[in-house]
């Protein structure tokens, strides 16, 4: 008795199929293009992005979605962490790195379909939720009454990378490194500045937009002469072969006049 319902059922579903199959093909070919579209914008995008450009994101995903209906889940980690997750498989359509580095050797091992480009380049702060005074920064990171200097784990981190350059740059790094406490990302560093666990840090200058005018916080440019251009690029992944319709829609809004106001708004150049 078994046996026949399952044909019957079988049957059912292949008649189900054929039918929709029918009708499919008898609709219009405007009203066909029309149902692939809304499968298509279904389907939302996984997009890896460096810690630094994680609040960013937040509001260009939003924006993103407003004008076209597709949904972004971002996954944020250091640039260094999320390169070895794509060559390790992790499934993810776009990857924003911190900088150009990350992307050319995710590109050079074969994950991405794109050359890297950039879409913002990134400006390096000190700063201090503590109060401490930052126009004599220089002498102040050296001495060991300061206490704890965060940065970005040079090896994983652009950002950090770009704060040891600086301090090599002004021969202060040696006598600074007693103070040093590395975190793994620059939202790590962030993390340790604004819970006050080191009294100063090297960061991104997106932080300072992202808090409220009241947040106390002090911060200072560093001289972009003192370290490398952080140019952050970003890579259509070969993942995105199954999405490509909307990866690639997502790709060329970073590009477009709305997401460039929204990176301005947020302290990177373009």
């Amino acid at each position: 008795m078994i046996k026949p319902k399952r044909r019957a059922y079988g049957f059912i579903n292949m008649s189900i199929a054929y039918m929709i199959y029918r009708w499919l093909s008898k609709c219009s070919p405007l009203l066909f293009l029309l149902l692939i579209s809304l499968n298509v914008s279904a389907q939302g995008l996984r997009v890896a992005v460096a810690a630094n450009a994680n609040f960013v994101l937040q509001q260009l995903k939003a924006d993103f979605k407003k004008k076209t209906g597709i949904s972004v889940e971002v996954i944020s980690g250091s640039s260094g962490k999320l390169a070895t997750q794509i060559k390790n498989g992790a499934p993810y359509d776009l990857f924003l790195s911190a900088d150009m580095g990350f992307a050319d050797d995710v590109y050079k091992a074969g994950f991405s379909s794109t050359k890297p480009r950039i879409y913002a380049s990134g400006s390096l702060i000190v700063c201090s939720a503590t109060g401490a005074d930052l126009k004599n920064w220089k002498s102040l990171i050296t001495q060991e009454k300061i206490g704890k200097v965060a940065i970005g784990n040079p090896a994983l981190a652009p950002y950090g990378k770009a704060a040891e350059q600086a301090m090599n740059y002004y021969k202060i790094y040696k006598k600074a490194a007693p103070q040093l406490v590395f975190g793994e990302s620059i939202s790590q560093v962030n993390t340790y500045v604004l819970k006050k666990a080191v009294n100063i840090g090297f960061t991104t200058e997106s932080l300072v937009y992202e808090l409220p005018s009241n947040s106390g916080m002090k911060w200072l440019r560093v001289d972009p002469a003192a370290y490398a251009p952080i140019h952050q690029g970003v890579l259509l992944l070969k993942h995105a072969n199954s999405n490509l319709v909307n990866g690639k829609r997502f790709y060329d809004y970073l590009f477009s006049s709305a997401a460039k106001k929204i990176f301005k708004d947020y302290g990177y150049s373009l």
